[in-house]
């Protein structure tokens, strides 16, 4: 199985160090196409012959291609490449907003799987939530999800609208959790720890309290519950949040990234 990566940011060199370091996909069976080769570090093996900055007929040789690419410069990459492409590739895009049908359009391709990963999937922790089209058979559709399953976890849906949301939650989650840390670090900070020891306290609070609800299936109410007693310095924390609506402006802004993400596919 040949594999064509387009784009070589964050996460086509993701794609390209989990195939292999998982062995899933061989280096010589990896291909790169680059709009800039000087920001690309080939320190992985991919043989320097299958790195290019030009489209060509070869494109047609490839049994699965990746879009890993800005969902911006997509309408340009598809007038270049759309010539060279057939029926029986698998196009896997990453690009936020670009439904399927703009996909089939623009490229001439029927078999499209169309996914949301997020920023762990750097480290092989991320989380991918993918929908396909009809024409992806349920063979091929098992080989693309062990492919993404090399950067972590992954959720197929029916529904393609919950690629959008999967965008405002899992897309963007990461940062709204370093919205939250940096917050209480800057809590930490004001109550007299150390820049250092501030960021000790919050980052093993959050890799506990996370590694604690995945040990039981105890619900995440159950667990506040468990941690904030009675009339207890949790519960006033806790009261402060519900007083200023805390959820509620975390539902909206996850709204707010999601209607961003319905307008960039249109």
């Amino acid at each position: 199985m040949k594999v064509l990566i387009i784009g070589f940011g964050n996460m086509g060199k993701t794609y390209a160090n989990s195939f292999i370091s998982s062995r899933f996909i061989k280096q010589d069976d990896i291909f790169i196409l680059t709009r800039d080769v000087s920001k690309r570090t080939n320190d992985i093996g991919i043989p320097e012959a299958n790195i290019t900055t030009i489209p060509s007929e070869k494109i047609s040789a490839f049994d699965i291609i990746i879009l890993a690419i800005k969902p911006q410069d997509f309408k340009t990459l598809a007038t270049s490449i759309a010539s060279f492409l057939n029926k029986n590739q698998i196009v896997l895009s990453v690009m936020a907003g670009v439904t399927i049908p703009t996909l089939k359009s623009k490229l001439g391709c029927e078999k499209i799987v169309r996914s949301m990963p997020n920023m762990p999937s750097q480290i092989g922790k991320g989380m991918t939530v993918f929908t396909a089209s009809n024409q992806v058979d349920r063979k091929e559709l098992f080989i693309i999800q062990n492919l993404i399953n090399t950067t972590g976890k992954s959720i197929y849906v029916e529904n393609e609208k919950l690629i959008d949301a999967a965008t405002a939650i899992s897309g963007s989650g990461p940062a709204y959790v370093f919205y939250f840390m940096n917050s209480m670090i800057k809590a930490a900070e004001n109550l007299g720890f150390s820049q250092s020891e501030a960021e000790l306290l919050v980052n093993q609070t959050f890799m506990g309290s996370v590694d604690l609800q995945n040990s039981s299936s105890i619900s995440n109410e159950q667990w506040i519950k468990k941690v904030a007693s009675k009339g207890g310095t949790t519960e006033q924390a806790l009261l402060v949040f519900e007083n200023n609506k805390v959820e509620d402006a975390i539902v909206k802004a996850v709204i707010a990234a999601n209607n961003r993400a319905v307008e960039l596919g249109s």
